[in-house]
This record gives structure tokens, sequence and C-alpha cells, in this order.
């Protein structure tokens, strides 16, 4: 087993497993004074709400409020969400959760049967972004987001929000950011009720995506063994961490998408290669400088 994150926030891992409380939908509408920002409003009762599934263009973490610095991207998905949403009435579809900055979290469709994420996401403005607890529609809003980025809109013309090959160098100087990476799957480990999905022959330095033992439940319910991904050209988003080489937490199905499927070359036979319960672990020290694109916006080429 690759020995745990030396450098991911766990923060930014631990907490979307953390099952929010459920408000049941009803017939309840709710009328938008304020957008915050490309996937936040602000209803008339005071409360706030997410628009779940989804993540649109926002300046990077560290950027300070009054820096006068222009992020053109997060401007231009805070004005659409403003134009689609500011002073219309919408009503949630689907369940309504609570997440942990105590803002609701919700499809939501406005009264003439738009609904937003779909919108946002066909627009260019935001990125598919399920969790655990919010995977409702994944399959709808993944259709709308591919149309977007077949097409460039908005942020898909940029390489900061690029999809990323399954290169281990690379997505090293990625880490911490949440990113979309297609690759192949060179070889599937299960092993103590968890699955490792290899890009590469070197599982201690190459690309690898965890599956561990409670998601591996919501893969049987959905009917999937992480087995049928051996071969198999695949695009899993996620955030980026480093244990060994670079890994993504596949905590729920949604994250990953099976391109096609057409056979990869099959897997080296076994190697001298330590097993997985041994730590391979790459000292901070010597851990790559974080990307400079990590969270950072870009001017739109145009």
């Amino acid at each position: 087993m690759k020995p745990r994150f030396h450098c991911l926030k766990l923060a930014a891992l631990l907490l979307p497993l953390t099952v929010a409380p459920v408000i049941a939908a009803s017939a309840e509408s709710w009328r938008v004074v304020a957008v915050v920002d490309g996937d936040t409003l602000a209803l008339e009762d005071g409360r706030q709400v997410r628009l779940a599934g989804i993540e649109a263009a926002k300046p990077p973490r560290h950027a300070a409020a009054d820096d006068g610095r222009p992020w053109p991207l997060a401007k231009a998905a805070t004005a659409a969400l403003s134009e689609l949403a500011l002073g219309r009435v919408v009503t949630p579809r689907g369940a309504v959760l609570v997440d942990r900055h105590g803002r609701l979290l919700a499809h939501l469709l406005r009264e003439d049967g738009l609904w937003l994420q779909a919108e946002m996401l066909a627009r260019g403005h935001a990125r598919v972004h399920t969790r655990p607890d919010a995977r409702a529609f994944a399959a709808e809003m993944l259709a709308t987001e591919g149309g977007a980025r077949n097409a460039q809109r908005g942020l898909w013309r940029t390489r900061v929000y690029a999809l990323r090959p399954a290169d281990p160098d690379a997505l090293a100087r990625d880490r911490d950011s949440f990113q979309i990476v297609e690759g192949r799957v060179l070889r599937v480990t299960k092993t103590g009720g968890e699955a490792y999905l290899d890009f590469g022959a070197d599982w201690r330095t190459d690309v690898t995506v965890h599956i561990a033992r409670p998601a591996m439940r919501d893969f049987a319910k959905a009917g999937i063994d992480p087995l049928s991904y051996e071969g198999k050209r695949i695009r899993v988003r996620g955030w980026i961490g480093l244990r060994s080489g670079p890994m993504i937490e596949a905590n729920h199905p949604e994250q990953i998408e099976r391109l096609e499927g057409g056979a990869a070359t099959a897997p080296p036979p076994p190697s001298p290669q330590p097993p997985r319960s041994a730590p391979a672990v790459r000292p901070p020290d010597t851990a790559p400088d974080a990307h400079p694109d990590a969270h950072l916006e870009e001017e739109d080429p145009e």
C-alpha cells in the first residue's frame, strides 16, 4: 500500500467524505437576491445555496480580495450566474443537503424549467465536481460538460483547466489541485478490500487511482468491478496527492468515466518490486515545487 500523503491537504481529501445532512426536497421555491460567485447564490430568507455537483471557475485560494488583479474566468462565471438567476425564483431538483459551511447544497431549476447546473456547464463556466453524498444527475452533467469541452467554450479554452495526461512528472507539479486526468490503466490490483488502478509499470512512481474499502462498496452497488478498468482508457477527476507517485482518491464511481474498450498492452509479469504494504515515501524535501498553474486562472486567449 502506498504510504499516506505528505503534501496533500488532508482536509481537502477527507471533508468531501463526510456525509452532509439531508433536507427533504419539497415544492418549496426560493427567490435569489444575490450571486456570491459562479456557483453560490444568496436567497431572500438569508440563506446561501451552493450549486451541487459543479465547481465554477474561481480565483486561486490564496488570492487576496483586494489585490486588484482581474480573474476573467471567475468574473465571467459570476456574471453568467447573475444573468441566469438573479431576481429569479428557483426550486430544488431532488434532495437538498447542507454542506460543512452551513450552505444549502442543491440542484436548482428556474421557474421556467431551466436547470442552472446544466446551463453553467454548457456555457463552459464550470466543471463537474461530484461528491460521495451529492452524486445525483452525474451522467447528464458529464455529457453536458463534454459538449462544452469539445466546443472549447469558456474555461476549456485555457491550459489551466485542460485535461491532464496520466504523466507522473506533470501531475506531481499539479499536486493539491483538482484535475481531470486521462490515460490507459495498465494494471489493477485488489488487495485488502481496496483497489489500485496503475497507469504505469512501477506503482512506486507512476500515477495511481486508489479506491478505498468504503468506496468499493459503492462501486459494487453500481455493478462495477475495478478489475474491469484494466487495459481500458479512463477519465478520472479528483484531487492530486503524492503517495509515492501522483494519486487520486476515487471515493465514488462517478469520478471515473470509461472512454473506450480497446485493450492495452498486456500487464508486465510480476517483478521484484516490493508489495504495496511496503512504504515507498518520496521525502518531502525532494518533492517538486507546486505547478505554477495550480489553482490559477488564465486570461482568455481572445
